[in-house]
């Protein structure tokens, strides 16, 4: 079984986070190499949604994760901050508009677009086929590679996007799209291609059908076990999620966990559930949002 922590952000300020960060990763007993000059951080900037909907990592957090980092390894480590382009996204709005610059100018990090990254060309076998994906060179070059992604509903087959879809975001061909007949088995794909080596889910504001601030920070070394925990917080049974069973399958960790911290029962009742009239508030806030965002930024 692997260790998966639930932690409580007691105040909504980049220090608690922090305290927060380091109590998930003490209580799972993570230690960090002191031999790492390079990190690569993969926060979730799915879309131009802000950190306030629970969509996406809120750059705090990741500021707070650089903090302690740079606290137990080095103040000069060498530390890129990636994302790549989208079918609906691109980075150079992305990284201004939902704090990232900024980040970068007040943290001395770097923003990789992976989409114009150098990359070379991998070939993984996936449930007896083959599936060809580019792996940037930031990603091939980091000695520690750490992935802060949301809990959230999806509304399609894949049912819940965490850990293991987060990383699918670092391939950096923009038309994602056309993956989606094979989704699960791409998550899987990326995943085995680039293995990240620990999980911090930043779950202050989870947005579930709609946003709500629940507190909660979550630590792994195993992507696949804090996949099922936080489906089972989402109210989701992780046995019928299919990428999550293929990952388990394919060698990428376990689907048993052991609880570290606080009760998952605690956050899973805070957790904003699927109901009828709840997911449609929860669409009709997400219209709402997305028109805000293209009056403002002039984004479709």
């Amino acid at each position: 079984m692997s260790l998966v922590s639930f932690v409580r952000i007691r105040r909504n300020t980049i220090a608690s986070m922090k305290q927060a960060i380091r109590e998930s990763l003490d209580l799972i007993n993570y230690s960090f190499n002191k031999e790492v000059k390079k990190i690569a951080i993969k926060p979730n900037m799915c879309y131009y949604w802000d950190y306030s909907t629970g969509q996406t990592t809120d750059p705090r957090f990741t500021a707070a994760l650089i903090e302690l980092l740079r606290e137990r390894l080095s103040p000069d480590i060498d530390i890129a901050i990636v994302e790549s382009d989208a079918s609906a996204m691109k980075c150079k709005h992305v990284f201004k508009i939902l704090g990232y610059e900024k980040l970068r100018d007040n943290y001395d990090v770097r923003l990789v677009n992976l989409s114009e990254d150098k990359c070379e060309r991998a070939d993984v076998n996936v449930a007896g086929e083959s599936f060809r994906l580019m792996i940037p060179q930031t990603i091939q070059d980091a000695d520690l590679r750490i992935n802060i992604p949301k809990i959230k509903y999806t509304v399609d087959k894949i049912n819940i996007t965490c850990a293991l879809k987060n990383i699918f975001g670092c391939n950096p061909y923009p038309r994602k799209f056309q993956y989606h007949s094979r989704l699960g088995e791409m998550i899987v794909a990326a995943n085995k291609a680039m293995r990240f080596d620990l999980s911090i889910i930043d779950g202050n504001i989870v947005s579930g059908v709609q946003p709500r601030r629940i507190g909660l920070v979550m630590a792994s070394a195993d992507l696949v076990a804090i996949d099922v925990a936080a489906a089972e917080i989402a109210g989701l049974n992780s046995r019928t999620i299919n990428y999550i069973q293929l990952a388990r399958r394919e060698g990428l960790g376990n689907t048993s966990f052991i609880g570290k911290g606080l009760r998952l029962a605690y956050f899973k009742r805070a957790y904003p559930k699927k109901g009828v009239k709840k997911k449609l508030l929860g669409k009709a806030y997400n219209l709402v949002t997305r028109a805000k965002l293209g009056a403002r930024f002039g984004i479709d």
